[in-house]
């Protein structure tokens, strides 16, 4: 019952972690957003979820994500008061050594992985703030947990991924917001099909690795498990995978000091340092 009613926003909603987190919202009662770059297969798969709003942009456009931020929030309001969920999905990958990259590429994917989902998240940040209410949910990897060989700009931009969404909870946790972070292995998809090559260039075929992974609806399953029952981390991944991931993950004791630092006041002694000097 923790999706019922509520209104969910999905990037990379056309194929792979992003469909199924869809369907599966939908399936548990929830009203979806869908958007990424190819209308067409959003529409197939609003197809298959009801009340289902598609709105199209590409990622890196911050003018269109700014006004979909928009209209996704006046969508939502006529239907739960606004929009209760944002999960950052979309992304790619990189299957390429550094040595060998170019330069482009690091922007290419730190711009789609980390910058634009920032973007997207810092323009219904403050709605979500002061209706004192909201799930926002970014989709890392173990990637992120850990340097992967091949992976050097899609890690690096994960990482940061993690840190905003850290940083982001310790501010807002005592408004009411749940910032969830969710750390995958390999999961069935698209991901190394889609990834980029040195020169940018689309790869265009798959690895053993992600053949062998889970399936999409199994590891949603256990993502909106684990988000209904409050988890921030959450490692969805099998075998070394899993392994690696438990053995990066952030204490929650971390998690809880953090924001008790900003509930003590922590911002507002550093906006005044004469005030916390004389303390």
């Amino acid at each position: 019952m923790a999706y019922a009613g509520k209104v969910a926003w999905i990037t990379g909603a056309s194929s792979g972690i992003g469909a199924a987190m869809a369907r599966a919202l939908a399936a548990a009662g929830a009203h979806v957003v869908l958007s990424g770059r190819n209308a067409e297969a959003l529409t197939e798969v609003a197809a298959d979820c009801g009340d289902a709003l598609v709105l199209p942009f590409e990622a890196t456009d911050l003018a269109a994500a700014r006004a979909a931020a928009d209209a996704a929030w006046d969508w939502a309001a006529t239907r739960s008061g606004g929009l209760d969920m944002l999960v950052n999905n979309a992304g790619v990958s990189q299957r390429s050594l550094a040595v060998d990259t170019d330069y482009v590429v690091y922007e290419r994917i730190v711009g789609i992985d980390l910058l634009a989902p920032i973007a997207l998240t810092q323009a219904v940040l403050g709605r979500m703030v002061a209706r004192g209410t909201g799930r926002i949910v970014m989709i890392a990897s173990v990637a992120g947990k850990v340097g992967v060989p091949l992976r050097t700009a899609y890690s690096a931009a994960k990482f940061g991924l993690i840190g905003y969404a850290d940083a982001l909870r310790s501010e807002v946790s005592g408004e009411g917001l749940q910032i969830h972070v969710i750390a995958p292995g390999s999961v069935r998809t698209n991901v190394s099909r889609n990834a980029l090559n040195a020169d940018g260039s689309r790869r265009g075929v798959s690895d053993k690795g992600i053949e062998r992974g889970m399936d999409p609806e199994v590891a949603v399953a256990q993502m909106l498990e684990e988000m209904a029952a409050g988890k921030r981390e959450i490692i969805v991944a099998t075998g070394f995978e899993q392994m690696i991931g438990e053995a990066c993950r952030t204490p929650d004791e971390i998690f809880d000091r953090m924001a008790k630092m900003v509930a003590d006041g922590y911002a507002t002694k550093m906006e005044s340092p004469a005030a916390e000097n004389a303390q």
